[in-house]
C-alpha cells in the first residue's frame, strides 16, 4: 500500500474531537510514509487533514472539479492538485491514485464518495481496503442500519464486513495492511430470497 484516499466534510463539524481526529489520521498516514489523496480543499476537516500531513512531512495530493474550487478553496501547498471537469472525474481519479478508501465524518458528499467505492468493491472493480474513522459516535446510526440491510437479506454479510470500522486511526490502518477482499459469486442465492 502506497496511498490512502480520505473522504471527509469540507466543515469542520460540531465537534473539536473531528478535527483532532483528521490531524491525527493524517499523521499516521504520514508516518507510514503512505501518500495521502484527498479532495483538495483547505477549509475544514479536509483543510486540516492536508495541513497535518504536510506539517508531518508527508506527500499529499489533492483531486477538486474546477466547479468547487470557488467553493471549497484549492488548497495551495499540496505536493500535487489535479484540475478535474466532474465530480465523475475527481472519484475516478482518487480511485485510480488510491490503495485504501477512508471516511471520515462529513456529509452527503462524503456518504456518496465511500459508497460508490463499497460498491466498486461489491462489484470486484477493485480488491482494496476501505473502512470508517468511527470519530466520537458519528457513524453509528449508519452502521446500524447497513446491519439493518444485511438482516433484511438486501446485502450479503461478506460484504457489510467488507467495511472496516475503528475508532482509532493506526487500527484502522493495520486493518487495512491486512485487508483481504472477499470472492463471493453471487448478491443473493435464489434460495435465500
Amino acid at each position: 500500500m502506497k496511498s490512502i484516499c480520505v473522504f471527509c466534510g469540507s466543515n469542520s463539524g460540531a465537534r473539536e474531537a473531528y478535527l483532532a481526529a483528521a490531524r491525527a489520521l493524517a499523521g499516521a498516514i504520514a508516518g507510514r510514509g503512505l501518500t495521502l489523496v484527498y479532495g483538495g480543499a483547505n477549509v475544514g476537516l479536509m483543510g486540516a487533514l492536508a495541513d497535518a500531513a504536510i506539517a508531518a512531512g508527508g506527500k499529499v495530493v489533492g483531486v477538486m472539479p474546477k466547479a468547487l474550487i470557488a467553493r471549497e478553496i484549492e488548497h495551495e501547498d499540496l505536493s500535487e492538485f489535479h484540475k478535474v471537469g466532474s465530480m465523475h472525474e475527481r472519484k475516478a481519479l482518487m480511485a485510480d491514485l488510491s490503495d485504501g478508501f477512508i471516511a471520515l465524518p462529513g456529509g452527503a458528499g462524503t456518504l456518496e464518495e465511500i459508497f460508490e467505492i463499497w460498491t466498486w468493491g461489491q462489484l470486484g472493480h477493485h480488491a482494496k481496503p476501505m473502512g470508517f474513522l468511527n470519530v466520537a459516535g458519528y457513524y453509528d446510526k449508519l452502521f446500524a442500519f447497513l446491519d439493518h440491510q444485511s438482516d433484511e437479506r438486501f446485502m450479503r454479510q461478506v460484504h457489510r464486513d467488507m467495511l472496516l470500522v475503528e475508532r482509532e486511526p493506526d487500527r484502522l490502518l493495520d486493518g487495512f495492511a491486512a485487508y483481504s477482499a472477499p470472492v463471493v459469486e453471487k448478491w443473493i442465492s435464489p434460495a435465500e430470497r
